[in-house]
């Protein structure tokens, strides 16, 4: 009995695609370089020593046994720092719950063939993403409903996302419509569908459009300053913006409990304290991100 022939064909790779690869991976590492300096330069301004003397160069290869935490204890040891980073934590949270709650049926509701007004519903979503009606008519409606000086002002006005709904609705339109049929035959309504099917079977669609939501509400800044004028309810980015412009600090944080840190080092630290929420959380969603957004993005 003869054998068959092979059919794994060994393709080298020709001059044109090595120098190609070359290209790609110097590219690739200029950028890692061009993102890696900034971030490396806040981590050792952030904890350089008071008594530092020499150049800015000099300082982001200072020795890890000559830096300081001075400018992270007079930060987390301030009560304005604290409450302005529980605001801010209060706020993403909320948010995040609020949206997805709101978000979600939405996206489901206009995925589902046969939906009565199904077309009209999708043009009047569309048009606030396409027409900005401006700040003013928004604090208007804010304060005519009492929601100035209220945390909820900050994620209320961008709840619904349209962006991320319609993604979020492609996801599901790429979902057999034979799952739906079987539980509609079984018994089920389409509550219980989507909670029982539909929403099981998009947890990548889910926690990449929270993730979405998380880092807009927790950056959030024009909002914040518009609606939330009680020092008390200052999020992080309001306060960041006094503590990097050097305006106005002691509306939130009283001078001396930065004690002998120095307030470059209270800069970067305070920028860096701020970014470690969403890098902490990113590692536990990128499994799903890419899922996420692809499956979102192509339907079918």
């Amino acid at each position: 009995m003869s054998k068959k022939p092979s059919t794994n064909v060994a393709v080298r790779p020709t001059a044109a695609d090595k120098v190609f690869q070359v290209c790609v991976c110097a590219f690739l590492a200029i950028l890692l370089v061009v993102i890696f300096i900034p971030i490396w330069s806040t981590i050792t301004l952030s904890f350089r020593p008071a008594n530092y003397i020499g150049s800015y160069l000099e300082g982001m290869f200072l020795a890890p046994w000559k830096w300081s935490g001075l400018a992270y204890k007079a930060l987390l040891g301030n009560k304005g720092f604290l409450n302005a980073f529980w605001n801010s934590v209060k706020i993403t949270v909320m948010g995040v719950v609020t949206a997805l709650f709101l978000t979600v049926p939405m996206a489901y509701a206009l995925s589902v063939k046969g939906v009565p007004g199904k077309k009209g519903i999708t043009i009047f979503v569309m048009i606030p993403y396409v027409f900005n009606i401006g700040v003013v008519p928004t604090y208007l409606l804010m304060s005519k409903i009492g929601l100035v000086n209220h945390l909820a002002s900050v994620f209320m006005p961008v709840a619904i996302s349209t962006y991320n709904m319609i993604i979020m609705r492609q996801f599901f339109e790429g979902i057999p419509n034979d799952l739906r049929e079987s539980a509609f035959i079984d018994g089920c309504n389409d509550i219980q569908i989507m909670f029982k099917i539909i929403l099981p079977l998009s947890k990548a669609i889910i926690m990449t459009i929270a993730l979405y939501y998380a880092v807009a509400f927790w950056n959030d800044y024009m909002r914040s300053l518009l609606y939330l004028q009680k020092t008390a309810l200052k999020p992080l980015p309001l306060l960041l913006r006094d503590i990097l412009l050097g305006a106005s600090m002691n509306d939130n944080l009283e001078a001396s409990a930065f004690g002998s840190a120095p307030i470059e080092a209270i800069k970067a630290a305070s920028v860096f304290i701020s970014a470690i929420p969403m890098i902490a959380a990113y590692p536990f969603i990128q499994k799903y991100f890419t899922k996420g957004t692809l499956a979102g993005s192509v339907k079918g």
